[in-house]
């Protein structure tokens, strides 16, 4: 439990650039360094965060921890990857300051953006050797990119995984070896119910308390979320409208979005903001109400989900979602990492000799985070 524990929280301190970006450390960290999981049932569990709600990299973190220890090695993997971000995040509310206006904290927001390129440009050219090996998978990756570049959106990438869902299936199957079972296929329901009972019952007794209510209401939103970090912007907007001011959210938005970790920990600003005099307890309860019901999903389906896997067509189909999945992470990374971050001719620059460093000279991302730091900062004068 330790090692799950230690390997996480060490990345949940350099995990920058959103979602996209942290399915590239965890399959730098878990898949290539230390062999937890093979590529592909790394990319079975991208594949089920796809089709669930919730925190999309989270689930697939929570789902390593699970799969390496059970529930608690699920929550512990959860605990560590959040707790920087958390506790950072809790830090800026209680404070409550304008850093948003900091020249020298917007260099070096500017300057992690960079870095994130250059881990989700990684995490793509890696992945897409695996799963576009075939010309069916390269297709399907290449039609899912030009799509969602010209349609993005939720309804459009869901559009495109079912899709590609389909086509997999539709393919002969050549795989004499793979066949069906009915092995581990029964989902644990203990943890649908306890979903289905959360998202139903919550809204009903959540007048009696300001704490139920406060739970609910993320509880809600984290249940709703499909596709995970900036989705979750509108969401929230919405759903504490009047109840937190506009500077309020946007300090705490842009905060998510600047330090490491899940933006999920969006909700550890707002349940701060939200019960002033208890910060503490109102970032936790809204941190946990979040995340909850996506984990409760995983739980649910992740040990049917690996079962089906032994049934030829719907392996098929998985790994053309896995093709098209490469392509959702090209777009990501075209939009909005790639175009939000690089200005200019300077920035490019830095980019490009980061990407040396981290794929052919194998410098650890430490040193390189640290070293955009450094960028950031010079740059501001």
């Amino acid at each position: 439990m330790w090692q799950i524990f230690k390997h996480f929280f060490s990345l949940g301190w350099v995990s920058f650039g959103g979602p996209a970006a942290h399915l590239g450390y965890f399959q730098r960290h878990f898949v290539q360094k230390l062999g937890w999981l093979e590529q592909q049932r790394y990319a079975q569990l991208i594949a089920l965060s796809q089709f669930l709600p919730g925190p999309g990299s989270s689930q697939v973190g929570f789902a390593i921890g699970y799969q390496r220890a059970g529930l608690l090695g699920g929550l512990t993997a959860f605990v560590a990857f959040t707790a920087p971000s958390f506790a950072i995040m809790l830090g800026i509310a209680i404070l409550n300051t304008s850093l948003t206006e900091n020249l020298f904290y917007q260099s070096v927001v500017h300057a992690l953006k960079l870095f994130a390129v250059v881990i989700v440009a990684d995490a793509v050219l890696t992945m897409s050797k695996q799963f576009w090996q075939r010309q069916l998978g390269v297709m399907v990756g290449l039609c899912s990119t030009v799509i969602m570049l010209l349609y993005p959106g939720i309804s459009s990438q869901l559009l495109v995984l079912a899709a590609a869902a389909v086509i997999g299936c539709l393919q002969p199957v050549t795989d004499s070896k793979a066949t069906a079972s009915n092995h581990g296929l029964q989902p644990r329901w203990w943890a649908l119910a306890a979903f289905a009972l959360l998202f139903i019952g919550l809204p009903l007794i959540a007048t009696s308390s300001p704490l139920l209510g406060l739970f609910s209401e993320f509880f809600q939103a984290g249940a709703l979320v499909f596709g995970g970090g900036h989705v979750v912007l509108p969401l929230l907007q919405e759903t504490l409208a009047g109840q937190v001011t506009n500077d309020s959210f946007l300090l705490g938005y842009a905060s998510a979005q600047a330090i490491p970790g899940p933006m999920f920990t969006l909700a550890t600003f707002l349940g701060a903001d939200l019960l002033p005099e208890s910060p503490i307890v109102g970032a936790l309860v809204a941190t946990l109400a979040i995340f909850t019901p996506g984990f409760l999903l995983m739980v649910g389906f992740l040990s049917s989900w690996h079962g089906l896997m032994a049934k030829p067509r719907l392996a098929a189909a998985v790994g053309a979602v896995n093709a098209a999945v490469v392509g959702l992470l090209l777009t990501a990374w075209y939009s909005p990492i790639f175009i939000s971050s690089v200005g200019s001719a300077t920035d490019f620059a830095a980019v490009v000799v980061a990407f040396v460093m981290v794929r052919q000279l194998h410098v650890p991302v430490t040193y390189v985070v640290a070293g955009f730091c450094l960028f950031g900062l010079l740059s501001a004068f």
